[in-house]
């Protein structure tokens, strides 16, 4: 019973975290977050686990930087016993047996963090999604955290396969957008990238973000804009045919009243009669 009450406590924490997704794309692979109220450089959520490897975490903090570590021991291992980089998918199993065995074991909780795990191995680009139970899904896109449900029908109405680097990162960007409610500001996204030619971890630096937010930021103006035009025009349309209606309403309840005051004056003159 314990164990069940903090695994829930912990799927909260991580449902209620900040907002974390990633996607494979025809050169590379991308992983973007917005950390809403925390200050840069001082709460870390993306994390270079090796050259050809990259993580983005949700939940307890202290958590994903034992996870994050772990993950970077197993990789440096796999390099010092094979002499070769570890598979991203070897990796992303590693992690979710760990994560698995601490909740079946008594006198420890499960972890309270979320994973997702994303590189490149022989020029191939793979994504993986964990949970605290040590579930692994592999995706072509995907998000944790609060506003995963807005994000992700972004991602299912507008993802393709041979998407290119910049439009992948401005449809992350316009996931971020859905999921925040339009909250997304320079100041609290961070972009990670890890292209196939050079097989290199990479964040982007805040100029470039700052590059890639403004443009999102003058879309989405310009699209809001558009739809209110768009509400105020039906509206009119609509107050037009209310009018109408009104009026034809009036019309027939005029075309009635007649219609009885003549029935009434024709009754009245055969009474006479």
């Amino acid at each position: 019973m314990l164990i069940s009450q903090c695994f829930k406590k912990d799927e909260k924490e991580i449902k209620n975290a900040g907002y974390y997704l990633a996607m494979l794309f025809e050169s590379s692979g991308l992983s973007a977050e917005d950390n809403i109220n925390i200050i840069k450089n001082i709460i870390e959520k993306i994390f270079k686990i090796d050259e050809h490897i990259g993580a983005a975490t949700s939940g307890l903090v202290a958590d994903a930087r034992a996870l994050v570590e772990r993950a970077r021991v197993e990789a440096q291992i796999n390099r010092i016993t094979y002499s070769e980089p570890i598979r991203v998918t070897s990796l992303s199993k590693k992690l979710c047996d760990m994560l698995q065995l601490y909740t079946q074991n008594g006198g420890v909780r499960p972890f309270g963090s979320a994973l997702i795990i994303g590189g490149i191995y022989n020029g191939k680009c793979k994504l993986f999604e964990t949970d605290p139970s040590g579930a692994l899904i592999e995706y072509k896109a995907t998000a944790i955290g609060s506003g995963v449900q807005a994000a992700m029908d972004v991602f299912e109405e507008r993802y393709e396969d041979d998407i290119s680097l910049e439009d992948a990162i401005n449809l992350g960007l316009d996931a971020l957008y859905e999921a925040t409610e339009g909250r997304t500001t320079a100041q609290s996204v961070e972009i990670a990238v890890i292209e196939v030619d050079t097989q290199s971890y990479r964040k982007l630096s805040d100029d470039e973000v700052s590059e890639y937010v403004e443009a999102l930021l003058e879309r989405n103006a310009e699209e809001e804009e558009e739809e209110s035009e768009e509400e105020a025009e039906e509206a009119v349309e609509e107050e037009a045919d209310e009018t109408a209606e009104d009026e034809a309403s009036e019309e027939t309840s005029e075309d009635v009243v007649d219609e009885n005051v003549t029935e009434e004056s024709d009754d009245k003159e055969g009474s006479e009669e």
